[in-house]
């Protein structure tokens, strides 16, 4: 009997061991079906300007924990081109082929500190279109280098006044000009060989034979900047919050974020706040608290390299734009140059957020508005674009200590906030 019962034993030994095999693996299948989707309910989007937008809205739990407000930021940086100007690229390029202003082959010009010319530089060739762009010499030396890496034309020129013609924007608008001359030229120049074959030996060619004429962006006047966000980043921060929010902040360089985000917003609900950052120097606080374009510095006869005395790159102002005067502003608040430094450090340690200048003002911002409402409101702010493009200026230690900028705090007790 003991040998029939050994032989029970193990069999039943065997049978327990296969079940087990089997059970693990039902177990394992299940399990795997929770990170498996479907490839056939997976939607691809189409190409480069399909991926553009409906980028996530982020809760930045630091400010919000030390606010009491749920501060959201609409990370813009995860943009194809890294940042909020993608939208308004595409924007721009789509108009100006629709209305005949643009065609494939031309030439885009733009005068931009940077994010707007790469853009520029990124989409446009989805377009079958080339870039030419004038930055002022003192922005950030990546922004070039990167331009260049995307195939862009790169003119670096010295900040004047928007006043002067060898101011970067109006460069640009020459520039425009002269690619379609230089097209309309060789135009004729082709109609006359088949006239007189000979006539291709007077001299050389203006404009690259693939050149099809230029097309200025213009994106500070240009109101296609107003409607990217009007019809995109404002629905999508409506769309994404549930319409429950309070306040919106940003800060203005052509106005076009501002004013198509609060435009739609209140729209929708006219209790909505809407407010201005504004980085020292630039004249738009006070023409929104005060009604008129009025700096210290202008008022003392002082004006550094730029028109206005600040180390963030891409916003601030000293004129009213037309992108600008289509927003519907209910405040301003002024930042500082150390505050953003600051706030730019303490989301990289509280919250992984690597954040460039612009970005950072716009966190201040957030935080000046939380503490101006209260507790228990909701405040949705733009993280324009991330660190990488700042490196030689804003996330500079030696730059920074040239400039007496070194921040200190371990906080946000530069915001008065513990």
């Amino acid at each position: 009997m003991a040998p029939v019962k050994a032989m029970g034993a193990a069999a039943a030994a065997i049978s327990m061991s296969i079940l087990s095999i089997f059970f693990c693996k039902s177990l394992y299948n299940l399990s795997m079906r929770k990170f498996q989707r479907p490839i056939s309910k997976t939607k691809a989007r189409k190409g480069l300007i399909d991926s553009i937008g409906n980028t996530p809205l982020i809760r930045i739990n630091s400010l919000s924990d030390a606010t009491g407000c749920e501060i959201l930021a609409k990370a813009e940086f995860l943009n194809p081109g890294g940042s909020v100007k993608d939208r308004v690229a595409v924007k721009i390029i789509e108009e100006a082929l629709e209305f005949g202003h643009l065609v494939r082959g031309g030439v885009v010009t733009e005068g931009s500190a940077g994010s707007t010319a790469i853009s520029l530089a990124t989409v446009a060739p989805a377009y079958g279109c080339k870039c030419h762009v004038v930055i002022p010499d003192d922005a950030a030396i990546e922004k070039s280098q990167i331009l260049e890496a995307l195939g862009a034309t790169v003119e670096r020129v010295r900040p004047v006044s928007i006043t002067h013609r060898d101011h970067f924007v109006n460069i640009a608008r020459r520039r425009a000009s002269e690619f379609t001359e230089s097209a309309s030229r060789q135009q004729e120049a082709e109609r006359s060989v088949h006239v007189n074959d000979h006539a291709s030996e007077k001299g050389d060619r203006p404009c690259a034979k693939d050149c099809k004429g230029g097309f200025f962006a213009d994106q500070f006047e240009n109101l296609a900047n107003f409607r990217a966000h009007y019809e995109g980043t404002g629905p999508e921060i409506w769309k994404q919050t549930g319409g429950y929010l309070h306040a919106f902040v940003a800060a203005a360089g052509t106005g076009g974020t501002l004013a198509g985000v609060s435009r739609f917003l209140q729209e929708q609900n006219p209790n909505i706040k809407c407010f201005l950052i504004d980085p020292p120097g630039s004249g738009l606080f006070n023409k929104v608290t005060r009604g008129v374009m009025y700096t210290r510095e202008e008022a003392e006869g002082r004006r550094l390299k730029n028109p206005f005395d600040t180390i963030t790159e891409g916003i601030g102002i000293n004129r009213l734009t037309k992108n600008f005067m289509m927003a519907e502003l209910d405040g301003a608040f002024r930042g500082t140059d150390m505050e953003a430094v600051e706030m730019s450090r303490f989301l990289l340690r509280n919250d992984g957020l690597f954040v460039g200048s612009s970005s950072a003002m716009n966190c201040v911002g957030a935080v000046r508005v939380a503490q101006s409402l209260g507790p228990g409101h909701t405040i949705v702010t733009i993280l324009c674009d991330n660190g990488m493009r700042h490196l030689s200026k804003f996330h500079n230690p030696q730059y920074l200590s040239d400039l007496g900028l070194t921040p200190t705090a371990t906080g946000l007790e530069f915001l008065g906030t513990a």
